[in-house]
């Protein structure tokens, strides 16, 4: 089948597609036929070598994490979905390769049929981080979240899911998002120079939670919070330890103590019926940026290092 791999650091030309051996669902798994899958901004970063330090690479090195498709293998103990049906999920941290012709999930959940295959396949990484740091913050009812980048595939999942938890959501961006902001929900404003008072303003009455997406401003939105304990980032910011604050980078070993192996967290599997349900009741939708043919996967890691991507890249087909 075909995958993408790395093959190195550097560029986006030293991504490819290559002939690789089809995998197999183990114990716990499901294989699809991969109708579309998410481009991960945390290996466009690997691939571009800003992590060599800290993320230890073996090449060539199997892309993506969430896929939509269809199911034609289940694994030993699997129970409630069978060959054929639809469904939209991710693989374990450790085996990736999502991006490809077949992928074995080891979480996943009926794609809604209000989804498109690309929505569906660039849904199951956002909803899940969006889920997991939103309980890491316990995000509810009344109150106020500042999502940093939140024009982005993640920052976009995020604002809609905690406005679904009955949170007020004010969300940065640059100003030609700012109406797409407004669309999920959110309060849009600015980042950059100035975004401490800016946000004052839009929430006197103080910020209890700040989810950040895109990094670079920890020192102003540990301010905005008033306690580290308060902010929760996703970016590759390594200042972000010397101001206290949390980097969530993975699931589920990182945040739960879950062992990555066949099987994912249960938390994984519930984010992804959560986002079920939300999608039937049309409160969430997942923007994509762009749907690139597997083919081109180099021009996706060029779009997404641009980082002015509205919502999430996708390839297809």
């Amino acid at each position: 089948m075909r995958a993408v791999q790395i093959t190195e650091y550097g560029p986006p030309g030293v991504v490819h597609v290559a002939e690789v051996a089809e995998p197999h669902a183990g114990p716990g798994e499901i294989r699809i036929a991969v109708r579309a899958s998410g481009l991960s901004p945390g290996e466009v970063a690997i691939r571009s070598g800003a992590l060599r330090d800290v993320v230890p690479t073996t090449f060539p090195y199997r892309t993506g994490f969430d896929a939509a498709g269809v199911v034609d293998e289940v694994g030993d103990g699997v129970t409630g979905v069978g060959i054929g049906d639809e469904v939209f999920g991710m693989t374990t941290m450790a085996a990736r390769g999502a991006n490809a012709d077949f992928a074995v999930l080891a979480a996943w959940a009926p794609k809604p049929e209000v989804w498109s295959w690309e929505e569906a396949g660039g849904a199951a990484g956002s909803v899940e981080t969006a889920t997991r740091v939103l309980d890491r913050l316990e995000v509810g009812p009344g109150h106020t979240v500042l999502v940093q980048g939140a024009a982005g595939g993640v920052g976009a999942v995020a604002v809609q899911m905690a406005v679904a938890r009955g949170a007020t959501v004010i969300g940065t961006a640059s100003a030609h998002n700012h109406d797409f902001l407004r669309s999920l929900g959110a309060e849009p404003t600015t980042y950059g120079a100035g975004l401490v008072e800016r946000v004052r303003a839009l929430a006197p009455g103080g910020v209890d939670a700040v989810f950040d997406c895109a990094g670079g401003a920890v020192a102003d939105l540990v301010a905005i919070a008033g306690d580290p304990a308060r902010v929760v980032t996703i970016a590759p910011d390594f200042t972000a330890a010397a101001h206290g604050v949390h980097m969530s980078h993975g699931a589920p070993a990182d945040e739960t103590g879950a062992a990555v192996g066949a099987h994912a967290d249960p938390l994984a599997f519930h984010g992804l019926e959560i986002a079920v349900r939300l999608a039937g009741e049309g409160r969430l939708r997942v923007p994509v940026a762009a749907a690139f043919p597997l083919a081109e996967a180099a021009a996706a890691h060029e779009l997404s290092q641009t980082r002015h991507a509205r919502g999430k890249i996708v390839l297809v087909g």
